[in-house]
């Protein structure tokens, strides 16, 4: 337990430079799901200022201030983020689905379809956020790091193994996801992560989770990349690294 405290302040040291001013703000997201987007679908049938809600599927769709594309999928209920027991419950939404539809929203933003594989999901642990209600970052992917993946691609199974290669300057793992009927991902990433990766469901606040759409010899699935926060490496696991709000993936 004293070790475990230890570490946790130890990376929390990571995020002081910004703590203060995103301290009081923490709760911004939440405060916009649950007391604007969600009342106003109820009342009025619109979901402003969210681009979507979704009451029987508990998600809401918000356009993120950051990027021209950026969206961001959020549950209609309080769920901290990828640290909640909530998520690893039998009966837990389909929030990583859920995103993977939202991508609608960066093709109508654009005016055109977004190529599959420029887009991404994203979601960071607790020491690589300054919100405290989960939310999956729907954007763009970095294009380098996009290159990285399509090498290793066709060499993942469904077990999980560390790529030869740092992305971002940080340490993955990575695996295999099937995409289902619909060309949905088949599994949940946080059922993956705590039941595939040794020691991951006893410390998934030590967790990043990134889901890239691959195209494998056999047909379209996905990638799934985790990386843990680590004080010696400065990682935050802020899987929000791998994708590029800029979306210089869509130029030629």
């Amino acid at each position: 337990m004293k070790k475990r405290l230890l570490q946790a302040l130890c990376l929390s040291a990571l995020l002081l430079p910004g703590l203060a001013y995103y301290a009081a703000d923490s709760d911004a997201l939440w405060r916009i799901v649950g007391e604007q987007c969600v009342p106003d679908q109820q009342a009025k049938g619109q979901p402003a200022p969210c681009a979507e809600v979704k009451l029987p599927q508990g998600v809401a769709v918000l356009k993120d201030i950051h990027g021209a594309l950026q969206y961001l999928l959020i549950p209609t209920s309080r769920v901290s983020g990828i640290e909640s027991p909530l998520l690893l419950r039998a009966d837990a939404p389909a929030y990583w689905r859920e995103a993977w539809l939202a991508r609608s929203f960066m093709d109508a933003k654009r005016g055109a379809p977004l190529p599959r594989r420029a887009v991404s999901l994203a979601i960071n642990s607790p020491y690589g956020r300054t919100q405290n209600q989960l939310h999956i970052h729907i954007s763009c992917v970095d294009r380098t790091v996009r290159q990285q993946v399509d090498d290793v691609d066709d060499s993942l199974g469904t077990a999980w193994r560390q790529l030869p290669v740092e992305l971002k300057g940080h340490a993955y793992w990575a695996r295999r996801v099937d995409a289902d009927a619909d060309g949905n991902p088949a599994a949940d990433p946080f059922r993956l992560l705590a039941d595939g990766l040794p020691g991951a469901r006893e410390e998934m606040d030590r967790y990043g989770l990134a889901l890239l759409p691959a195209s494998f010899t056999d047909g379209d699935g996905f990638v799934l990349l985790a990386t843990r926060a680590d004080i010696l490496t400065a990682n935050r696991a802020s899987a929000e690294e791998l994708q590029d709000h800029d979306c210089r993936i869509l130029q030629p």
